[in-house]
């Protein structure tokens, strides 16, 4: 699989075949709070899990919005189905952006999120400027490839020690801005209004209405 991708709403073609939409993602918490927050209507989703046997998308793009329109495209064209896809990062001031499009990468491929943080917390071990955001890209593309793209972020600071047990990532680290908890500390409930992803997803959503409207109608015509 491969390809480039057109960044351009206009070219979004409403064809008969493929109104499933895919989620393109094997993150099981990533695909939780996507649920919790998007409102897909009468839409039929399915997720990366049903269908095994195409591989995992390498995100090997330098911009999230890359890897973004990277992972809708590729999934739309092996599924022959709508996808809806995201890549989000951490960027913290005082590290000029990093992780940033590393984020889950950055202590090294197949670390954990704690290996993450650890390293976050080492790299900003003496440095007073604590000021990040976290940013979410969304692509969606249709099954020939054309996709476009809406964004989010969520500010705040990063702490000096982990606190919390919810959310995954960065979150024991990070305090949006306005709270006084971390995101790991903060019921579901108030993460999935405030955060990076759902500011993008409630774009998407605004963005989008016609189109997956559009969608869920013919599925059920």
């Amino acid at each position: 699989m491969g390809g480039g991708a057109v960044n351009n709403p206009e070219r979004i073609e409403k064809g008969m075949d493929g109104m499933k939409l895919v989620i393109a993602t094997r993150n099981a918490h990533k695909l939780e709070e996507i649920h919790d927050i998007f409102d897909f209507a009468s839409l039929e989703v399915l997720s990366a899990f049903d269908f095994p046997h195409v591989p995992d998308v390498v995100e090997d793009r330098d911009t999230l919005e890359g890897n973004a329109i990277k992972k809708a495209v590729e999934i739309a064209r092996a599924t022959g189905c709508w996808a809806l896809a995201d890549d989000s990062g951490l960027e913290v001031d005082a590290l000029d952006g990093a992780p940033g499009v590393y984020s889950a990468r950055y202590a090294g491929e197949h670390c954990s999120y704690s290996d993450n943080n650890v390293k976050l917390l080492a790299e900003l071990a003496g440095k007073s400027d604590r000021t990040a955001r976290f940013r979410t890209v969304i692509a969606l593309s249709d099954p020939g490839g054309s996709a476009q793209t809406v964004a989010g972020e969520c500010s705040g600071v990063i702490i000096e020690e982990q606190r919390g047990a919810n959310g995954f990532g960065y979150d024991p680290l990070f305090i949006p801005d306005g709270y006084t908890e971390t995101f790991a500390e903060l019921p579901a409930d108030v993460k999935n209004r405030i955060s990076h992803r759902a500011n993008a997803l409630h774009k998407a959503q605004d963005a989008w209405a016609e189109l997956l409207t559009t969608m869920a109608t013919q599925n059920n015509s």
